[in-house]
């Protein structure tokens, strides 16, 4: 099982290197998200979620729909998040960047303290998860963990976002139960050697909370329904069978099923609550926002970071 991670580890933190070396002014979105995809399965993995290309106050879950045409732009604070698994064990990592920017440089419509404002906030978001696995190790209380993420942060004059959190995995599951804040509150649960947590800090000068938008792109099988469409029913038979475990992007399903036929059974997929969308999500005064995460495997007296 160690081994396992160990390898869906190194996947990742290859292909993440690959994909901050790669990523461009004026390069469309949708090519970075297939760069990152395609290079964790070229390297022998499988891929545990659609990789999240999240800009500026955009904070979370988007990936590419379907022929998407945004480009980066020079000076976009870009987040990007992405994960592999080995026979369903998984290692889920981010890193943010300024896209073709150095510190002390400044835009035509910004200037170079907004800029190294932004810097400040990538360095903090990695200053702050440096923190909290330094206090991982068996019998540590999870509160713990968001104690140490929200003073770091604050002691930058920044704030955490307080309503995204940390997970814990297991086989085949992203989200395993155990929330892991990025801010102080009182959890008085334990982390237990072998447990396999996902730390991701939040960073924004704003005011530290994120709310859905009504796009979704990334979506989860919950469950089969009785469907009378029958391209639902086709759709949701596909779904189930090949996507049952880990989130899978609605790009995905279009590049197998062309069609509007297809976009309204994903339409009815939803109502039924057959699957789950997960909204993108956006800071909620439209200050922009950085993260840092890396995965983790509790030990006796620490912790083995499996994504460096």
């Amino acid at each position: 099982m160690i081994e396992m991670y160990e390898k869906a580890g190194k996947i990742v933190s290859k292909v993440r290197g690959m994909a901050v070396d790669y990523i461009e002014e004026d390069m469309k979105v949708l090519d970075l998200v297939k760069f990152v995809e395609g290079n964790i399965t070229e390297l022998g993995g499988a891929i545990a979620f659609p990789c999240n290309v999240s800009i500026n106050e955009i904070t979370a879950h988007y990936t590419s729909p379907e022929g998407d045409e945004t480009r980066f732009k020079k000076g976009d604070l870009v987040k990007i998040d992405l994960g592999a698994h080995v026979d369903g064990y998984i290692a889920d990592s981010a890193i943010s960047v300024l896209v073709g920017m150095d510190e002390g440089d400044s835009l035509e419509n910004s200037t170079s303290e907004e800029v190294d404002l932004h810097f400040k906030m990538i360095e903090t978001a990695q200053e702050a998860l440096g923190n909290a696995i330094s206090t991982v190790r068996d019998g540590v209380e999870i509160g713990k963990i968001g104690t140490v993420i929200e003073e770091t942060i604050n002691n930058k004059g920044l704030q955490s976002v307080s309503n995204l959190t940390g997970h814990s995995m297991d086989q085949w599951i992203l989200h395993a139960g155990i929330s892991v804040p990025n801010v102080r509150e009182k959890n008085d649960h334990k982390i237990e050697e072998g447990d396999v947590l996902a730390i991701e800090p939040f960073v924004t000068n704003g005011v530290g909370r994120v709310g859905d938008m009504k796009d979704a792109y990334i979506f989860k099988f919950l469950r089969d329904r009785p469907l009378r469409m029958h391209q639902a029913r086709k759709l949701l038979d596909t779904i189930e069978e090949d996507y049952r475990n880990l989130p899978f992007a609605g790009r995905w399903i279009m590049e197998r099923f062309n069609g509007n036929k297809n976009r309204l059974a994903m339409r009815k997929l939803i109502s039924s609550r057959a699957i789950y969308p997960y909204h993108v999500l956006k800071e909620k005064s439209d200050a922009w926002v950085a993260q840092a995460e890396h995965t983790v495997i509790v030990e006796a007296d620490g912790c083995k970071v499996i994504t460096e």
